[in-house]
């Protein structure tokens, strides 16, 4: 395929964004349209792509059908990242979860099927694995999410790959680590900075510090997705799965050493305790660990592991964030 029509849905957001400078960027590509309703994305994230003919955006709601429809008319590929992306929300909120994430994806397969779009990546996550025994985790293990976030990533991978067979979609669906990097605007590289720029002396830790995750950085993750879907339309496979990951991982408390020699500041610990086992909140997965065998085989290999990701990421976040809270 050339001069491809792309659809990316919350094209605002962190990851997101970033995939929509790397497709404006490729000559491949004629038309991007962005569709984000801007609750969590940030029109600032893509803004300098205004002015450039290749660029479109749209504010639409996903979990309305009429603000879509026609959205999808002439589309090549849908590139779906619109999420509501915060885990913790599943307990106090989890309609929010039901409709954002899932009420959301059903449309915009809706739309597809309708307007004969045939192409599809999903920004799928670690979290439909839940916790498992087998760490690196592959993705033939089975899949148990432990929170409602991890159940909607998991109902979405279940409807594209539905829609895939009965209507002749084809399907990427990409189970990403924890992505980090500028422009993360949630997590604990993110929530530490915040917490630090408010009181450099003191640091409020979730849960008990030992939970191990593997991180990968933003400019990975969109190389690797990238390389990933040209390899996807280079095959005749109707759908492929893929782990978005880094080879090694990385403690909370490492984390929050990192974030504190970013910010220059030497603070007092103080852990929650966290809940299940010194979890950071219901639902957090304590430990996890992506098996990238398959990404590897692919003739992809991250640029920087977890460590190194962490201490990029606290940097940029830090510079974008520390002017705004420094008086």
């Amino acid at each position: 395929m050339s001069s491809m029509r792309v659809i990316v849905t919350g094209g605002a957001g962190f990851i997101g964004s970033h995939l929509v400078d790397a497709l404006m960027k490729d000559k491949r590509y004629k038309r991007v349209i962005v569709i984000d309703n801007l609750s969590t994305g940030r029109y600032e994230n893509i803004a300098h792509w205004e002015d450039d003919e290749k660029f479109q955006f749209i504010k639409a709601d996903l979990a309305r059908m009429d603000d879509i429809n026609e959205i999808f008319r002439d589309a090549d590929i849908v590139f779906h990242f619109a999420a509501e992306s915060d885990v913790r929300i599943g307990v106090k909120n989890p309609e929010k979860l039901w409709q954002d994430n899932i009420v959301a994806t059903f449309n915009v397969l809706e739309a597809m099927r309708v307007n004969r779009v045939r192409y599809i990546v999903f920004a799928s996550s670690s979290t439909v694995y839940g916790d498992q025994v087998k760490l690196p985790t592959p993705e033939d293990a089975l899949l148990q999410p432990i929170s409602i976030y991890g159940a909607s990533k998991l109902a979405g991978e279940a409807l594209i790959l539905g829609y895939a067979n009965t209507f002749k979609m084809r399907s990427l669906i990409l189970r990403y680590a924890n992505i980090i990097g500028a422009r993360l605007r949630h997590g604990v590289i993110f929530d530490f900075i915040t917490k630090l720029l408010r009181n450099p002396d003191e640091l409020e830790i979730l849960g008990d510090g030992t939970q191990r995750k593997s991180y990968l950085h933003i400019s990975d993750a969109i190389s690797a997705t990238m390389h990933l879907f040209k390899k996807f339309l280079e095959s005749d496979n109707k759908f492929e799965i893929y782990n978005v990951g880094n080879e090694d991982w990385i403690t909370v408390k490492e984390i929050a050493d990192i974030v504190s020699e970013v910010v220059g500041v030497n603070p007092k610990y103080r852990f929650t305790g966290g809940v299940e086992g010194g979890r950071g909140w219901i639902g957090d997965v304590k430990l996890m660990l992506l098996d990238i065998t398959k990404l590897k085989n692919s003739g992809w290999n991250p640029s920087m592991n977890s460590h190194d990701a962490v201490r990029k990421a606290a940097k940029e976040i830090y510079e974008e964030l520390g002017s705004s809270y420094k008086t």
